[in-house]
């Protein structure tokens, strides 16, 4: 039978929710672990510069995203590599969470898995993922130097990401299903200054086209007039939402009809024990500051948990 590791508090994810929270429960001296099945820092790892965030005026994601790290740890907060199979709810306030590393079991548990892009849906996208489709600007970009590239959508994450691009490629071309961005007022002005960065309106990519090695050619619909067209497009970056990563948690009865976590103040789920913070909570407003914000409050509130427990016994 395969050794059950046993902690005081485990945090599934290791984003910035995370790794606050990792902090706030290891400085109370609680045995801790994060677990994660990529490199810590989640989505701040594809982000290029940080400019909202306290304390900087400008920071590249990953260089945050090793700060963060390095504070995380400092206190005795381990780090794990697994990919999260199942969690269940024991006997005596147990939480069992399996991986494809091992089995970890702790009375608290803090989910902190943030979101993911949605994708298109369209023909194309899957086949030439890597061969043109990205949805990482930071990661991508400097392979179109020179080149014309699609951005897809219209809130923060499009225009930044284009902003991006504009200093890496030849022209940039965002293409918007409605008639406005819903990207914050001071993204939108930026963008504006920017001469090869073009908007496209009240349009739809229907299907990604290339020679089997590389994108070459979009398909696109106007929702407003129905006109088809195909353009020549070398590489096309897609930011239409997010979706939750809580697939695994379903069985909990934590989240809401569209996979979000509900939390109460406290970062508190419906399950004694079990905590959510970050990303993947249902909320407004999705930044790293709010997923601090959130991993402070669950790494207390576990302290808070765990204390009473052992009072209790």
């Amino acid at each position: 039978m395969t050794e059950v590791k046993q902690y005081d508090v485990i945090i599934i994810g290791a984003g910035p929710a995370g790794m606050t929270a990792a902090t706030y429960a290891s400085r109370a001296d609680l045995k801790t672990v994060m677990l994660d099945q990529g490199i810590y820092g989640g989505q701040m790892n594809n982000t290029a510069e940080v400019e909202n965030y306290p304390g900087y005026n400008s920071i590249m994601g990953p260089d945050l995203a090793e700060k963060m790290y390095a504070s995380s740890t400092q206190f005795g907060a381990e780090y794990s590599f697994g990919m999260i199979t199942g969690v269940e709810v024991l006997d005596k306030n147990e939480k069992l969470v399996h991986t494809d590393m091992g089995d970890f079991q702790a009375p608290a548990l803090i989910i902190a898995t943030g979101s993911e892009h949605i994708h298109l849906g369209v023909d194309g996208e899957e086949e030439y993922q890597g061969k043109g489709v990205s949805y990482c600007a930071v990661c991508d970009g400097a392979f179109f130097k020179g080149e014309s590239v699609a951005v897809v959508g219209g809130g923060d994450s499009a225009v930044e990401e284009g902003l991006y691009l504009a200093d890496v490629v030849k022209d940039v071309t965002v293409y918007v299903r409605d008639n406005k961005l819903k990207a914050q007022p001071i993204l939108q002005q930026r963008a504006k200054k920017q001469e090869n960065m073009h908007f496209v309106w009240n349009t739809e990519v229907t299907a990604i086209e290339g020679d089997g090695e590389a994108v070459s050619q979009l398909k696109l619909h106007n929702n407003q007039t129905g006109e088809e067209q195909v353009v020549d497009q070398s590489g096309i970056f897609i930011y239409v939402g997010l979706k939750p990563n809580t697939q695994v948690f379903e069985n909990l009865g934590i989240t809401d009809d569209r996979g979000w976590i509900k939390t109460d103040d406290k970062m508190a789920t419906a399950v004694p024990g079990i905590f959510a913070a970050g990303d993947v909570r249902a909320k407004s407003l999705r930044q790293i500051t709010t997923a601090v914000g959130d991993g402070g409050l669950a790494g207390q509130e576990a302290y808070q948990y765990v204390a009473e427990l052992k009072s209790e016994a």
